[in-house]
């Protein structure tokens, strides 16, 4: 999504506005999502939750599947409208992000310059006629850092899982038009490994409240049916059924 991200500062974004998301054409090529554990419950009223590997880092990301294709969003239409009732965080948060300060151990606030968002005409100031950031940059930091501590407890989540084996690669096929496509390189929970837990390690499970995400998780996959219909329509040139 983003092109140019850059730090937020008063020397370089004085004069900048930003402008409200009336469009979602920056998330139209992107056929998967980061969403953190606290979202599964919405999420998987929509989206397929899987789980990517990196073996860079060693560790588990959970992501909503949002079309077949690599660089294709069924959720986004040809006017940028977004088709489902939820828009995952890490979207919303655009074209803002956080990104780390070597050199003070810190965050630091980001904005994609170019957005279409900011402007110089338009939207809400970033900055007052006094240099001092504004409520929408105070706003910002709060949702942003939120967001992060969401992001941790969510690798920890996805840790506890991957040291106690429950991960398994997802065997899918589904009809994608005249073929059938594989949907391969994603993970998702061993749903006979956890009916097999042992009475503690379930026990475990329950006090540190991820019961709800996994269970969350293992429903949102039967929403890989919503993906097919959404690509035939596509394909067929119809307009995609909103999704409530």
């Amino acid at each position: 999504m983003f092109q140019s991200i850059v730090p937020v500062n008063k020397e370089r974004h004085l004069n900048k506005r930003i402008k409200e998301i009336t469009s979602f054409d920056f998330a139209a090529k992107h056929h998967i999502c980061y969403v953190t554990m606290h979202e599964f419950a919405r999420v998987a009223s929509t989206f397929p939750i899987v789980f990517l590997e990196d073996k860079d880092k060693d560790e588990f990301r959970p992501v909503a599947l949002m079309g077949l294709n690599p660089g294709e969003n069924l959720f986004v239409n040809a006017d940028g409208k977004w088709g489902a009732s939820y828009v995952p965080a890490i979207i919303r948060r655009y074209p803002f992000a956080l990104a780390p300060n070597r050199d003070e151990g810190q965050y630091v606030v980001c904005i994609d310059e170019g957005s279409d968002l900011l402007n110089e005409t338009s939207g809400a100031s970033l900055f007052d006629e006094n240099g001092e950031p504004t409520q929408v940059i105070e706003n910002v930091k709060r949702y942003l850092s939120e967001l992060q501590q969401m992001d941790a407890i969510t690798l920890q989540f996805c840790k506890f899982l991957a040291e106690n084996n429950m991960f398994t690669t997802l065997n899918l096929k589904v009809q994608d038009n005249d073929t059938v496509k594989s949907i391969t390189g994603c993970y998702v929970i061993n749903e006979t490994r956890l009916n097999n837990l042992s009475d503690e390690l379930f026990l475990d499970i329950k006090n540190k409240r991820y019961l709800p995400a996994i269970y969350a998780h293992l429903i949102s996959l039967a929403q890989t049916e919503r993906l097919v219909k959404l690509q035939q329509e596509r394909v067929a040139g119809k307009p995609a059924t909103e999704v409530v």
